[in-house]
């Protein structure tokens, strides 16, 4: 690249196995390949030994999207725009000049094979462990098996529905996982390639981008996929998917734009070195790079992220890659630079040798494919001795007795690609700084400050797995870096960078987690943006050594300095007068007056904040001292508050933290102790309060119910009274009162029955009821299924209504009318519909509505089953944007796409098939002409 072009957008990186070199691929349709060992070390820089630009491989004939190195280190795939996937291996004899460029290339590597057979944009490729299989995906939806030993095709994955833009693979072998822009991550077994599992939910409202690049730990437990949101697409996250479960339930937060790509550091990480490699012990360490321009470290024990480099780049972030040791991190962007990021040893607390975990991976069991006849990537024996002494980084082995020349420095180029390295090292008092590290365009000093330090992190080229530590040697004087790799390091309890991090206000949160969130990046991010050619080193010198004490110090909280005492949990009976004269002021004019009592005043309360550990706490004194309430995280009080009324119930959220007060008040706080709203005053205190999410609940002992969205500020609908459902009986009580993330109501009464508010109707409803178990067979009780642990908010509530009337005692020994069974499965299915609607549970939902078409079709309900496909396909002359009178989804699902899974019941029926092929033919012809 000439000095007066504008830098070319680079996609992707990747760091050989050995760690001497990386690859990048860009819009010039290159694949570059670069020593690292200068990017790394200032001294070897200036020196151009070994020179920077390695070689420039030029077949493609448009954009590299992506490039990643085998296993063995012996090829680099890569995937462009034009369709293919090539295969490079090294070519001793094809160094030299560039055609049709002033390029040297100090190594030479050719294509080795063409992979032909995607349709369109080769957006992402991963080689299996062991290099067994590679994986590519493109934007033709596909996603292509190759055998990493013959490289030919072995299957054709076309399951998607959008665009497929990451792929990787579970480093036990056993799956295979791919995210596409039809919202979702699906998980494929390598034994037969048939899908596994689709997740969904945390993709629901991702947004459209260039990449999404995806990530499986080293342990095998998770998948991190980027591109997903919480909140209907407000808070954008990296969605944390559970092996084996498959499900979403832990959201890394903070980003102020899309996550583009997740790389997983490639050693598992012990959350106490002394005890063994247990899967409790473990954690792992992630790295995100976004949109918002800001690549965030994360180790999965933390709730907050180790670090957060900010400005770094000028635009969004492509691409990040660990190198193998697991101590520097690199990523691109696509205004053209890279940058790297090193760590020590004690900044990545707890890391583990690469041994540790090939023998945990053992214990899952699986039993990889055999390879094929002849075939092998192991590097043989004497090829490995014979790098030791070769000054530029070790070639990828491919024979025993292949021979290099020594490097030759590639001609200057000014103006070249920007290499930024970030050296994050805890330095109490100081400000952590970036330093630069010369520019990517072979061996021309750069105007960078210097006397750098830099941390060498690369394994040598005479490495090799069984080697008791690494040693990188950086010139014939300096003293190498060792780093042991055969016991477990020692593990801090202490952030590795302090409190700092706080300020980016990335949490780990279990759940949707809400968006509100301390996101001050300019104000709290203590790694600097890294200095550009203009500045002067006086002035990166001063900044250097200013003093930081947000760093040297805990961070300053309201309360903190307080000494927290245990509380026991008593009664306080010295109030009842002002209790005694609420009461009395209820029963006048009050339908449910003395029904609802406030709750007992006692001298401590807690609520947990729900996906974390942090506790807000209530206090009330016995003796003159206000009330107080108090939120603690990791025992350390972040903040306090006194109130001027006793404190009656607490509610805690990821999202907000609610007080209930005797004197009728209510305070809603955020977790930083901010009001979110103003104090509400309901006039008479609170029988209950209850929290989801950004969704809060009051109902007083007046019988008043109010359901308010925190993030909002507005009531989801006007206040309503219980006495619709406490007035069939004088004797009927409140079980339990909840509230959903949708903002439903959830009230259970003593008959059994629970109840929902639907605003739109301006009525109470019956979510379910014990009625349905007197004869239904779809009642939960008799369905037995071995997923309990991931029941739905339906489920919950037949549940509890089975454990509490134990419905089924009686059932048999009472004589039924002869439709008695079919009308009460008919009548239950159907109200589990509304119910599900209500709650906001796609998938029971869905599950109810095909329980409903086979009964229908095992009944012959013609007409049932005639007014349902009416029901969901819709006007037959609909179309999107032109009649806003129907809706074709139903809780975020397409009514048509249910309609199809329907009718295939239909068809598959003794007495409906004729009348669901006719419906199926109306589907074909509604898309043809759409």
């Amino acid at each position: 690249m000439r000095g007066d072009e504008k830098r070319v957008s680079i996609f992707s990186c990747h760091v050989h196995p050995d760690g001497s070199r990386i690859a990048t691929g860009g819009l010039d349709a290159k694949v570059r390949i670069w020593s690292t060992k200068p990017i790394l070390n200032h001294a070897s820089e200036l020196s151009g030994r070994p020179p920077k630009s390695l070689s420039t491989l030029t077949m493609h004939t448009g954009p590299v999207l992506v490039v990643r190195w085998a296993h063995s280190g012996r090829w680099l795939a890569s995937g462009s725009d034009d369709e293919i996937v090539m295969i490079w291996d090294l070519d001793p004899t094809a160094r030299g000049k560039v055609w049709g460029s002033d390029e040297v290339n100090v190594e030479g590597w050719k294509p080795l094979k063409r992979l032909v057979g995607h349709e369109s944009d080769v957006t992402d490729v991963s080689w299996s462990p062991g290099d067994r299989y590679l994986a590519s995906v493109g934007l033709d939806s596909a996603v292509l098996i190759w055998c990493g030993f013959t490289l030919e095709r072995l299957r054709k994955i076309d399951q998607h529905q959008g665009f497929v833009k990451g792929v990787c693979w579970d480093p036990v072998g056993e799956f295979l996982a791919t995210g596409s822009d039809d919202r979702s991550v699906r998980i494929w077994r390598t034994t037969d390639w048939e899908l596994e599992a689709e997740v969904r939910k945390p993709f629901d409202h991702s947004p459209g981008t260039f990449f999404r690049r995806l990530s499986w730990s080293p342990d095998g437990a998770h998948i991190t996929a980027s591109n997903a949101t919480n909140n209907e697409g407000y808070v954008f996250i990296a969605a944390v998917i559970a092996r084996n479960s498959w499900t979403s339930e832990i959201s890394l937060v903070g980003h102020e734009n899309t996550v583009e790509v997740a790389a997983y550091n490639p050693h598992i990480f012990l959350r106490d070195p002394s005890q063994a490699v247990t899967a409790p012990n473990i954690c792992s360490v992630v790295a995100l790079g976004a949109d918002d321009r800001a690549v965030s470290v994360w180790q999965t024990k933390a709730p907050r992220p180790l670090i957060v480099a900010k400005d770094v780049f000028e635009r969004q972030i492509m691409d990040l890659s660990w190198s193998k040791d697991g101590l520097s991190l690199y990523a691109v962007s696509s205004d053209g630079t890279m940058a790297v990021f090193s760590f020590d040893v004690t900044e990545l607390e707890g890391i583990a040798p690469l041994s540790a975990q090939d023998h945990y991976l053992k214990r899952f069991g699986f039993v990889p494919p055999p390879l094929p006849n002849g075939f092998s990537h192991q590097i043989p024996p004497d090829a490995a001795k014979a790098q030791n002494s070769r000054i530029t980084p070790p070639p990828s082995p491919r024979s025993q007795n292949q021979e290099f020349g020594s490097a030759t420095p590639a001609p200057a180029r000014a103006g070249g690609e920007q290499i930024n390295t970030l050296i994050a090292k805890r330095k109490p008092k100081k400000r952590i700084q970036p330093t630069f590290a010369g520019s990517l365009s072979g061996a021309v000093p750069s105007s960078s400050t210097n006397g750098i330090k830099s941390i060498p992190s690369s394994k040598p080229a005479s490495a090799h797995p069984g080697a008791p530590s690494r040693a990188f040697q950086e010139s014939s004087n300096s003293i190498p870096i060792l780093v042991p790799t055969t016991s477990a390091l020692p593990l801090s309890v202490s952030q590795p960078f302090g409190d700092s991090v706080s300020g980016f206000g990335l949490g780990l949160h279990t759940g949707e987690t809400s968006d509100d969130f301390a996101m001050d990046l300019d104000g709290e991010v203590h790694i600097s943006s890294l200095e550009t050619f203009g500045q002067s080193s006086k002035g990166k010198r001063k900044a250097a050594d200013e003093t930081d004490d947000r760093i040297a110090t805990k961070a300053r909280t309201l309360g903190g300095d307080k000494v927290r005492e245990n509380i026991p949990v008593r009664p306080i009976t010295s109030r009842g007068a002002s209790a005694m004269s609420i009461s009395a002021l209820l029963a006048e004019g009050s339908g449910v007056a003395g029904r609802l009592e406030p709750p007992q005043l006692v001298t401590y309360l807690k609520a947990t904040v729900e996906g974390s550990e942090d506790i807000f706490e209530g206090r009330n004194a016995e003796g003159d001292d206000p009330p107080e309430v108090i939120f603690v995280s990791g025992k350390q009080t972040q903040w306090l508050d006194y109130l001027p009324s006793p404190i009656l119930a607490l509610a805690a959220t990821s999202a907000f933290c609610a007080v209930a007060m005797q004197d009728g008040s209510l305070n809603v706080y955020s977790h930083t102790g901010r009001r979110l709203i103003p104090t509400l005053s309901l006039g008479v205190p609170c029988h209950a309060i209850a929290g989801s999410k950004n969704m809060l609940l009051a109902l007083t002992v007046s019988g008043m119910l109010y359901v308010w969205d925190v993030r909002k500020q507005l009531a989801k609908f006007t206040p309503a009274s219980i006495s619709p459902i406490l007035s069939a009986s004088p004797n009927l009580t409140i079980i339990s009162v909840a509230v959903r993330p949708n903002g439903a109501p959830v009230i259970q009464l003593s008959d059994g029955v629970t109840h929902s508010y639907d605003p739109s109707l301006l009525s109470w409803t019956k979510l379910s009821e014990p009625w349905w178990a007197e004869g239904s067979d779809a009642w939960q009780g008799r369905q037995r299924t071995s997923q309990s642990a991931a029941r739905g908010p339906v489920a919950i509530v037949e549940g509890a209504i089975s454990e509490r009337m134990a419905v089924d005692s009686s059932r048999a020994e009472k004589v039924r009318p002869a439709w008695w069974s079919a009308a009460l499965t008919l009548g239950h299915l159907e109200s589990k519909l509304h119910a599900a609607k209500a709650l906001d549970s796609p998938q029971e939902y869905k599950q109810a509505l095909l329980l409903y078409a086979k009964r229908i079709a095992d009944e012959g309900f013609r007409a049932k089953a005639e007014e349902l496909a009416k029901e969901l396909f819709g006007p037959v002359y609909w179309r999107p944007n032109r009649d806003d009178s129907w809706s074709p989804t139903t809780l975020g699902m397409s009514k048509r796409d249910l309609l199809k899974e329907v009718l295939s019941i239909f068809t598959r029926s003794k007495t409906l098939t004729k009348l669901g092929q006719d419906w199926q033919d109306v589907v074909k012809k509604s898309q043809s002409g759409e």
